[in-house]
C-alpha cells in the first residue's frame, strides 16, 4: 500500500485524505454534507463549516482516512489513547478509537 494523500486547505483547518485507507462508511458524507461531497470537485470543501465541527467529525473517521490540521490555534489533532481493530459483517476492516486514558 502506498502512502498517497490529498491535502485540503482551508482558512482555518486543513484536511487530509488517504484514498487508500477509506472504507467509505461515509460519517463524514452524513455528518457534513456541505464539507464532504462526494459529487463536487474537490470534494472536500474544508472552509465549509466551523474547524471545531470538522475535526468532531473527522475524528468519528472509522478506518483513519482523513486527519486535521488546525490553523486557528496550536493544537494538532491528537491521537487517541487506545484503537482496536474490528472486522464487520462484510470483512471490512474498522478501527475503534477510544477517548480518555
Amino acid at each position: 500500500m502506498s502512502n498517497k494523500s490529498k491535502r485540503y486547505t482551508g482558512q482555518t483547518i486543513d484536511v487530509i485524505f488517504h484514498s487508500e485507507r477509506c472504507v467509505h462508511a461515509a460519517r463524514c458524507v452524513k455528518g457534513l454534507p456541505e464539507v464532504f461531497d462526494v459529487k463536487k470537485r474537490p470534494w472536500v470543501n474544508a472552509d465549509g463549516e466551523e474547524a471545531d465541527k470538522i475535526a468532531k467529525v473527522i475524528e468519528q473517521c472509522p478506518s483513519g482516512a482523513l486527519e486535521y490540521i488546525r490553523k486557528d490555534r496550536s493544537e494538532r489533532e491528537e491521537p487517541n489513547d487506545r484503537t482496536t481493530v474490528e472486522v464487520d459483517s462484510n470483512g471490512i476492516i474498522l478501527s475503534k478509537r477510544k477517548l480518555g486514558h
